[in-house]
């Protein structure tokens, strides 16, 4: 008797896969009447190995190369700009003594670098606020893995560029030239949307929310290792060996994801990239609420733009205030030398895993919307810390109580992935992936503008404006939650 194929078997499908066929096959079938992309039950594609893999790997070996990029570009602007101004703030006694005003020539070094993050950021991000969703949607029909290679493709150009202005010390600007050309490949948002449409394709509703902080946790970890490994590394030989590790790191995922990683939909060979069918797709789930729609109506079409908000504004934050810890760090009165941010970003990436941890705990007794409102009273506690933190020991503390501050996102996409049909999702995620590449956008624009405008006055005002900001997202997702508590309280009585 032959055995089964268990190599075919993906991770996840063991759970409500026959459950949810007919309804794969149904929503399918609307969605080709309506003119728009499908997605449908896992095949293993012809030029693929057979062993049950999935996309953790590419995920974690992405945000290890772009984390590691992040720590080292920004000190390297620092120090450039610092180089050709004339400025050495290692050796002034302001770093050791709080009560001495900053060296007015530190401020101008500060200003140029938050600036020079905001021109990269806006070239690059604003470059991939039109590719994602085009790949996104372009995933649906051929398939997750090209969108996976291309993007991982584009970083590792973006970190050869870099090393080039390294190697021959080239402007700074030049620097924008390598973000345009990654963001014109999707950037890493392209492969957060291919990476996470490709877990709601072989999960269930039931372990999807877990499933996706699983995934949120390898970039705590890869982003872990990255800040440890580049801060030492880059105190002992600099800028340039560290980044030949980047544009590796970057090739080996690409390479991983071609070997490896078995698709979760037909792949349609005749699928065109450039076309308006995919953007009908992202406006028709949010004009109609998506197929699954039906019994919602408006009430269902407000939850799935409500949770984008609360997604916006979280990610937003996340996003915005993430480029200038390294800054804080680097001035007055901290003055933190490459090994102490890179322990420093670590101790903040750590709270992916303790997020993962305590979201798998809450689980047990509160339900996701409770869970996330823990996420972000964590969140914001330890951002009014950082907005007072003059001392090593006060922004340890502050990275202390974020430990559940990654708590929120993973339950905002899966309730969002649970609002709309199976055959939708990679329309969902190329939809999410529009609105991460905006908040990337626009918390960029906003924190580093903010941060030089603040100085004068209160040099943490920005953690403390990105605290206020979370309030809004948190007042959402209760609300929301207490109305569907009394609306099941009421139909349960009237049954």
């Amino acid at each position: 008797m032959d055995e089964p194929d268990t190599a075919a078997i993906l991770p996840g499908d063991l759970l409500g896969a026959s459950s949810t066929d007919d309804q794969l096959s149904g929503s399918v079938d609307r969605k080709e009447e309506a003119g728009l992309p499908t997605a449908t039950s896992s095949v293993p594609s012809p030029c693929t190995i057979p062993v049950p893999v999935s996309v953790e790997p590419v995920l974690f070996l992405s945000m290890f190369s772009l984390s590691l990029q992040a720590l080292l570009s920004t000190q390297y602007l620092w120090d450039r700009i610092s180089e050709d101004l004339g400025y050495n703030g290692s050796k002034r006694s302001e770093c050791s003594n709080s009560s001495v005003d900053p060296d007015p020539l530190q401020k101008e070094v500060e200003t140029l670098t938050a600036h020079w993050n905001l021109y990269i950021s806006l070239g690059g991000f604003s470059v991939g606020l039109l590719v994602v969703p085009l790949l996104g949607s372009w995933s649906d029909v051929a398939g997750r893995r090209p969108v996976l290679i291309l993007a991982n493709f584009g970083l590792a150009l973006q970190a050869a560029v870099y090393l080039v202005v390294m190697y021959l010390k080239l402007p700074v600007v030049y620097f924008l030239v390598g973000r345009l050309l990654s963001g014109l490949s999707g950037d890493f948002n392209a492969i957060l949307a291919g990476c996470f449409a490709y877990v709601a394709d072989i999960s269930d509703k039931r372990s999807r929310t877990f499933r996706v902080a699983v995934l949120e946790a390898c970039l705590g970890v890869s982003g872990m290792l990255a800040s440890i490994i580049g801060g030492q590394w880059r105190r002992a030989q600099g800028y340039i060996n560290p980044f030949w590790l980047v544009l590796a790191t970057n090739l080996a995922s690409a390479l991983y994801a071609y070997l490896f990683i078995r698709e979760s939909v037909h792949p349609d060979p005749s699928a065109r990239l450039f076309t308006t069918r995919h953007h009908k797709a992202l406006w028709h789930l949010y004009s109609t609420g998506g197929v699954s729609s039906a019994g919602g109506g408006p009430l269902h079409r407000g939850k799935l733009w409500l949770y984008t908000l609360c997604f916006f504004l979280v990610v937003g934050v996340h996003s915005g205030s993430r480029e200038l810890y390294v800054l804080y760090e680097l001035s007055s009165p901290l003055c933190w030398d490459s090994a102490l941010i890179g322990y420093g970003s670590a101790a903040q990436n750590l709270a992916y895993l303790s997020s993962l941890l305590g979201l798998r705990i809450m689980q047990r007794c509160l339900q996701d919307s409770w869970v996330a409102l823990v996420g972000l009273v964590s969140n914001i506690t330890g951002l009014v810390v950082f907005s007072a933190a003059d001392t090593t020991q006060l922004m340890f503390t502050g990275y202390g109580l974020c430990f559940l501050f990654m708590a929120s996102t993973p339950v905002l996409r899966s309730k969002l992935s649970k609002l709309v049909d199976p055959s939708e999702q990679g329309a969902l995620f190329a939809s999410v992936s529009c609105v991460e590449s905006l908040c990337f956008l626009v918390g960029s624009s906003v924190f580093n503008s903010l941060y030089p405008a603040t100085l004068h006055f209160m040099k943490g005002f920005t953690f403390l404006f990105a605290a206020i900001v979370l309030v809004i997202p948190a007042g959402i997702i209760g609300a929301l939650q207490c109305f569907d508590q009394r609306r099941q309280h009421r139909d349960s009585e009237s049954s």
